[in-house]
């Protein structure tokens, strides 16, 4: 919602507050046949990309979140070769992960092809990887892809999506799951961005419970800040095909030849401290 004295606001009903950010001006507008897009330019948190009302990311912030659903999971996987990454059309997930030597092919499978020319248009930097020849783009429903494709053919599925709500909604529910863990291989580890511990425990549960189900070996979820998302406190929940989470490669991640802004050895453990009232709503 923009007000007259130029304040965007997201209001999140659910956990009766809301975040505002000053803007200097709307750069963009326009309603895909998938969802409303809106590009802002704020005073403080640079660009931000608005999609049906909902802040998806800013300049500021997203390095973050990007850090976080990517570079766990891929240090936590032996040998991540083959990665696939569901929505993330903004390409700054894709971006992190081609900062990975190891890694041979990526491919992104985002529904709207416009979030990925927006984003090259006005948050070129998320995109410096999008002609890496490992990068493939696929502008697809990713739950029929994931339906059919190849059994133990990826190593890594990021689902990098939207709210459970409207077309994402299909990617929280256990059929999906079900498809993911046969996609991956045997040491396969999937992670998916899974709101706020404050505001959405529900939704973490069910996750957390429906991936059991189909089988995953373990799950865990993983907490990071993030300022610019209802009550400024994420997760992304992760889940195991065939083995226990055990050790991350921390002396690769100590020698990792990329720069990261927020991650490292300690965030890496940091993230997997749960406080105490998430173990207790997992155990109820």
């Amino acid at each position: 919602m923009l007000s007259e004295n130029h304040w965007l606001t997201e209001e999140c009903e659910e956990g009766g507050s809301a975040f505002s950010m000053r803007i200097r001006s709307r750069l963009h507008q326009e309603q895909t046949p998938f969802q409303r897009i809106e590009i802002y330019a704020t005073e403080y948190f640079g660009n931000a990309m608005v999609i049906d009302g909902f802040v998806m990311l800013t300049e500021k912030d997203n390095f973050i979140y990007h850090e976080m659903m990517s570079h766990p999971a891929l240090f936590w996987h032996p040998h991540p070769k083959r990665v696939v990454i569901v929505g993330g059309g903004d390409c700054g997930t894709i971006r992190e992960v081609l900062k990975h030597r190891e890694v041979e092919q990526c491919i992104q499978i985002e529904l709207d092809e416009r979030v990925t020319r927006l984003a090259e248009q006005y948050f070129p930097s998320l995109c410096e990887s999008n002609n890496d020849p490992r990068a493939e783009f696929r502008f697809m429903d990713a739950i029929e892809w994931m339906r059919h494709a190849r059994p133990s053919s990826v190593d890594v599925i990021i689902v990098d999506s939207t709210d459970p709500v409207g077309p994402a909604e299909g990617l929280f529910a256990e059929e999906f799951y079900r498809d993911c863990r046969r996609t991956l291989d045997d040491h396969g580890i999937m992670v998916q961005q899974s709101e706020s511990p404050l505001f959405h425990m529900d939704i973490i549960k069910f996750m957390r419970k429906a991936m059991a189900r189909v089988g995953f070996k373990e799950v865990r979820s993983l907490c990071f800040p993030l300022p610019t998302y209802p009550s400024g406190w994420w997760t992304a929940t992760l889940a195991c095909k065939d083995d226990v989470l055990g050790e991350f490669r921390q002396p690769d991640v100590d020698k990792r030849p990329f720069v990261t802004r927020y991650y490292n050895t300690a965030i890496h453990h940091a993230a997997m401290a749960a406080p105490e009232f998430f173990q207790k709503e997992l155990k109820a």
